[in-house]
């Protein structure tokens, strides 16, 4: 029997297991948060849908609308999607209608309010709000919270619908846990979909190659979320994510024909992250800001360097520049800095193994400042050194492309 932590009632609960790829029980969970905030669960799973919400003005014959906001440009994300959904038409209530917003880490705010428009709003795989109109959240992200205040909330939150837990490899394997656990749901049918979101988004591949030759259907379909042509693309394929198998969704008509010139492109991004990528002290550097390749697969340097440990990489897309931060998962020496943590500096988050911080392209000094903080660390992290000589010829190097780019832009 356990017990829950955490400011929670310390009442005797029978250990559930979980069935499919990821087998966790309530005891291990326990142990696992013990000293945070806990998953919230109350002591009965439902075992019949609720055809009611109980919400105001909401009877049993009009459709519900839930906005359900996920990390865009991003498997996981989607995957989250699809996968609450599907959970909340078969557990929650049948009668709804869903609508989907990506969300992304970008410099500023984060989340619109007036966007919080459905009967239900739901956040998955994406930061904490604390607006009292967000109904649902899920997240498995180590910096899920922008504030301390926000962390606060969260705690105080007795609404039974919000869960964090930053050990799960992705936020779908999450959300099929706790509502297979908490509400009864049969996450059977979407076995496939969680085994693919804890491989990609915890990159669990065996070695580098497999990474980077894009063999697998989900790893195809990844490249095509990461490089979405429009803003209605990834809400089109979300119900599709929650109901066919990843190879059928590639043959859709709107999807099979992304997917040649993407393959194309990402042959040609190994020969120029080739080019540009150097390894100094187990940490690798590259700067793309000048190249279209937003979406290009992050494991590509690790397979170019695998005497890598960490790399910092800059890149451009249509609404920010991003450092990424990122460590080796198949490095000979297992990394010991937490990249969360290295990012929170600066504003930006993610894991303990992987993070990023985006900037708008005005303060091009400072992400050129924090780029080199940031190789400076991890240099650090291998080597006892204050100041390393590539980082001032990377900077060098950065700001003549960069200068170069918003000239050429106007």
């Amino acid at each position: 029997m356990i017990r829950f932590v955490g400011g929670f009632p310390k009442r005797e609960l029978e250990p559930v297991f979980l069935r499919g790829p990821s087998r966790r029980s309530f005891s291990a969970l326990d142990r696992t948060l013990c000293g945070r905030n806990p998953i919230r669960f109350s002591l009965a799973r439902s075992r019949t849908p609720v055809s009611g919400t109980g919400l105001p003005g909401l009877g049993r014959n009009l459709q519900l609308k839930v906005r359900v906001f996920y990390h865009d440009k991003c498997f996981d994300g989607a995957s989250s999607a699809a996968l609450f959904s599907r959970f909340y038409r078969e557990r929650i209530r049948n009668d709804v209608e869903f609508e989907f917003t990506g969300l992304l880490h970008r410099a500023g705010a984060l989340f619109d309010e007036r966007q919080f428009d459905g009967d239900e709003n739901a956040i998955v795989d994406f930061k904490y709000s604390s607006s009292p109109k967000i109904t649902w959240w899920f997240d498995h992200h180590e910096s899920a919270f922008l504030s301390p205040e926000d962390a606060a909330h969260f705690e105080q939150d007795q609404g039974n619908r919000k869960f964090y837990d930053p050990d799960f490899k992705s936020c779908t394997s999450f959300i099929a846990m706790v509502a297979e656990q908490r509400f009864g749901f049969d996450a059977t049918s979407v076995a496939d979909l969680v085994h693919w979101t804890d491989i990609i988004d915890g990159a669990m591949y065996p070695d580098a190659q497999t990474a980077v030759e894009m063999k697998a259907p989900a790893m195809k379909l990844t490249m095509v979320i990461e490089s979405a042509p429009d803003s209605n693309f990834v809400p089109q394929l979300i119900p599709l994510l929650a109901t066919k198998s990843l190879g059928e969704i590639l043959e859709e008509p709107f999807v099979a024909p992304l997917l040649p010139p993407l393959l194309k492109r990402h042959e040609l991004s190994i020969g120029i992250l080739k080019e540009r990528a150097e390894c100094k002290d187990a940490t690798i550097f590259f700067d793309v800001t000048d190249q279209d390749l937003e979406g290009y697969n992050k494991f590509v340097p690790y397979y170019l360097h695998p005497e890598s440990i960490y790399s910092v990489g800059l890149s451009k897309s249509s609404f920010r520049v991003k450092v990424s931060v990122g460590s080796n998962p198949w490095a000979p020496t297992e990394p010991t800095v937490n990249l969360a943590k290295v990012c929170e500096r600066w504003g930006g988050g993610g894991h303990a193994r992987v993070g990023a911080i985006s900037f708008d392209y005005v303060f091009f000094l400072r992400i050129l400042r924090t780029s080199t903080r940031c190789l400076n660390s991890l240099y650090l992290s291998v080597r006892s050194y204050t100041y390393s000589t590539i980082a001032f010829a990377n900077v060098c190097r950065s700001s003549a492309s960069f200068l170069e780019m918003s000239i050429s832009s106007g």
